[in-house]
């Protein structure tokens, strides 16, 4: 079942876009907070993104933006200014489709099949983990926070992702060396210490600090 990610502020075209998507089988997210989106994206996430143009705080322009650096996405823009500029706009930031309002669902709905027809096969969950707004896209490596891109060593985005995928639950130390084990032959366990403390400073400088928590005897933990 492909899922699909609104972020439009008019309440009632939501629930109208949502209802009627949801009746041709899509599950559908609606963004919560305008002010910062990527949490319920990467909650979601989704096949293809419904994204307004004219939204509270940052304009649909700056979300797609934020988007193209995590994911590659299918992004259509919906816009009551449906001139040429907004749509030229609109492409010239990633988007891969315009549909003007008032929206009529049957062309939206024909619109979403073609694209997702063209994007995926029965593919799954668009690779990216997410945790107090920070985002670890899986395909590059590279975790994103507030528009910031933090490069990441393999052994470090290892590390966090493994953590990631055990959100909320301590991961022993034997687990972390045995991921960092897949590519080198071997790794002594001053090597974890190491590569943890080097992770921790990239996410403290970034706006992260206490991101990742040490158990004493147990592990560590991302809570």
């Amino acid at each position: 079942m492909y899922r699909i990610f609104m972020i439009e502020d008019d309440e009632a075209l939501a629930r109208a876009m949502k209802k009627h998507l949801e009746s041709w089988g899509y599950q559908v997210a609606c963004a919560t907070d305008f002010q910062n989106v990527l949490p319920d994206f990467a909650a979601c996430g989704p096949h293809l993104v419904l994204v307004d143009i004219m939204l509270p705080f940052f304009n649909g322009y700056h979300w797609c933006s934020e988007i193209r650096k995590i994911s590659c996405v299918p992004v259509v823009f919906l816009s009551s200014a449906s001139d040429n500029m907004n749509i030229v706009m609109a492409m010239n930031m990633g988007g891969d489709d315009f549909i003007a309002k008032p929206v009529d669902l049957s062309v939206m709905t024909a619109k979403i099949q073609a694209l997702l027809r063209r994007a995926y096969d029965l593919s799954g969950r668009t690779p990216v983990l997410e945790h107090r707004g920070a985002v670890l896209n899986l395909n590059d490596a590279a975790l994103t926070y507030r528009g910031e891109r933090v490069e990441l060593t393999k052994n470090e985005f290892r590390i966090l992702q493994t953590l990631l995928e055990n959100k909320g639950k301590v991961v022993s130390r034997e687990t972390l060396m045995t991921k960092l084990w897949q590519v080198d032959s071997y790794v002594e366990e001053n090597t974890l210490t190491v590569n943890v403390n080097r992770l921790r400073k990239k996410l403290e400088s970034t706006g992260l600090p206490g991101f990742i928590t040490t158990k004493v005897g147990a592990g560590y933990l991302v809570e």
